[in-house]
């Protein structure tokens, strides 16, 4: 069993794609930023962190981190593979860890023991899938894709949409908007005016994932995130997409109620992990 690091993104993807690939919806979050790292590398100035163990070549694990936000967790062949990921990263400040449940709280134990850091268990997610639009009910307004002109906009919502689950600098708030204007990523709900926000990006030839999806509070039970997910996610299957992913929160009881009328199906869950760093 062998660590591997890499400083080449475009040799990390060559030797991780097809197990990724294998795995898409458990692994549509690390795909998802290996996309953007490979055609927007703006949008994370720092050098990523890119990391698989392999035997016999066999990957058993893969760790991606783009600083400073957590590391990503790949589903693991072997648990064991994450101590070598822990011991590589462990003299480096990580605020968290995504990923798979049992991955997650085996890292966390492990990062532990190491570190003498504590943890405190996030926002315990889902992982939804779709292959095919249901019908929803109507709702008054469009979907559209936002310019240039929506900037100010976005930049409000992103930070409020950042502001109830995490908390994001103004640089990285700027970043983002930026690379999805340019990537054309970013869509708007339109009822007289801009209503709701929903990204929606491929990141393979066959699949997409819907991230983020944000209604001021004004304009919320109105049905307006509800059709413009629908409408989004039939837009990336028509633009030939086999799937569409999508995380809730599984406290939100309402938005997995939502998603599953629109004809998202439960896959998987994806637990988020914060680190007390020392003083």
């Amino acid at each position: 069993m062998q660590l591997h690091r890499f400083d080449s993104v475009k040799e990390f993807w060559q030797c991780a794609q097809n197990y990724l690939l294998q795995y898409e919806a458990e692994h549509n979050a690390l795909l998802g930023v290996l996309h953007t790292l490979l055609h927007y590398p703006e949008r994370y100035p720092e050098p990523p962190y890119l990391a698989l163990v392999q035997a016999d070549d066999q990957i058993l694990a893969i760790a991606i981190c783009t600083p400073p936000n957590s590391v990503l967790l790949s589903k693991g062949q072997d648990l064991n593979a994450l101590n070598l990921i822990a011991q590589d990263l462990q003299h480096e400040q990580l605020p968290g860890v995504e990923g798979l449940v049992a991955e997650t709280e085996t890292f966390v134990q492990i990062w532990q023991n190491l570190t003498g850091q504590s943890y405190q268990q996030g926002v315990e997610s889902k992982i939804y899938q779709l292959t095919q639009v249901e019908p929803v009910t109507t709702v008054k307004g469009y979907l559209r894709l936002a310019t240039p002109d929506d900037r100010p906009l976005l930049l409000k919502w992103v930070a409020a949409f950042n502001s109830e689950i995490d908390i994001v600098s103004d640089a990285e708030i700027e970043r983002r908007v930026e690379v999805e204007l340019k990537r054309q990523s970013t869509y708007l709900w339109e009822d007289g005016v801009p209503v709701s926000m929903i990204g929606g990006r491929q990141f393979s030839s066959t699949s997409a994932r819907i991230a983020p999806v944000y209604t001021p509070p004004e304009h919320r039970r109105k049905g307006y995130a509800t059709a413009g997910v629908a409408a989004l996610s039939q837009k990336l299957l028509d633009q030939g997409c086999d799937h569409c992913f999508l995380f809730t929160d599984l406290a939100n009881s309402t938005s997995n109620a939502i998603y599953q009328k629109i004809g998202y199906r439960p896959v998987c869950d994806w637990h988020e992990y914060s680190f007390n760093l020392k003083e």
